[in-house]
């Protein structure tokens, strides 16, 4: 399983993946699952995935290679802009399918990937899509200033409450490494190591690009601190007025 979360604020991006693959309890692999795609000064696009490795690796070396998008062939390097980039991506995904889709299915096995888009195109704006696998896409706005693909429901809770799009870079790299905290406390196929990637708005080159180990010093004390603070938090809280009523 995957976790991958990518905010888009008001300063910039936070993109971050776990980096577990597995087929089994006996068979668990490292992969990153965080590609970039940059001209610094030009352009700066980010790309995280989730579902089966091989449709995923399949899909980032077409767009390597280039697909043909209303009879021009383009590449993450060339598109003009983040929305044909994500219309691009979603070609990429298609291309995949109509090559390996009826192999899958005769096998049993699922179409499954999701991918995230991040990034900015010199003379336009920053923008974050998710790409399903039918190919079609979502943005996010400022009402919801995230999106996460694969094991997404245990990180969740702490982004509706907490994040907004005014956020802070600083904030935003806190709370994504928080959601992953939660998931990685709450299911196992998610793992160690993590991709980290910051984007400041406008600039159009990668800011901080980090794997995050288990020796991490700053990770490490930001789960410890997390844990206390919602400890300290129950502890707190008032007991029910009912309880005290049962005879």
């Amino acid at each position: 399983m995957t976790y991958c979360v990518g905010l888009w604020l008001e300063k910039g991006l936070v993109m971050l993946a776990d980096t577990r693959t597995n087929a089994g309890v006996d068979n668990i692999s490292t992969f990153s699952k965080m590609y970039t795609a940059t001209v610094p000064g030009e352009r700066m696009l980010c790309l995280l995935s989730a579902g089966n490795l091989a449709i995923t690796q399949g899909v980032w070396n077409r767009l390597g290679e280039g697909l043909a998008l209303e009879g021009e062939k383009l590449t993450l390097l060339t598109a003009p802009s983040m929305f044909r980039a994500a219309q691009l991506v979603g070609a990429a995904v298609r291309a995949v399918y109509e090559a390996d889709g009826p192999t899958l299915r005769a096998q049993g096995v699922g179409f499954d990937v999701s991918i995230m888009l991040g990034g900015q195109i010199a003379g336009g704006p920053m923008r974050l899509y998710m790409i399903y696998a039918a190919g079609n896409f979502i943005e996010a706005t400022p009402d919801t200033p995230f999106l996460q693909i694969g094991e997404h429901k245990y990180g969740k809770p702490i982004l509706d409450r907490t994040l907004r799009y005014d956020s802070s870079l600083e904030d935003g790299v806190k709370l994504t490494l928080v959601s992953m905290d939660s998931t990685l406390r709450s299911n196992l196929t998610v793992g160690l190591p993590l991709d980290l990637l910051v984007y400041e708005a406008g600039s159009h080159r990668i800011g901080l690009q980090q794997r995050i180990t288990e020796e991490d010093d700053y990770f490490r004390r930001l789960r410890e601190a997390w844990s206390v603070a919602l400890r300290d938090a129950y502890r707190s809280m008032p007991a029910p007025d009912w309880l005290s009523s049962r005879s």
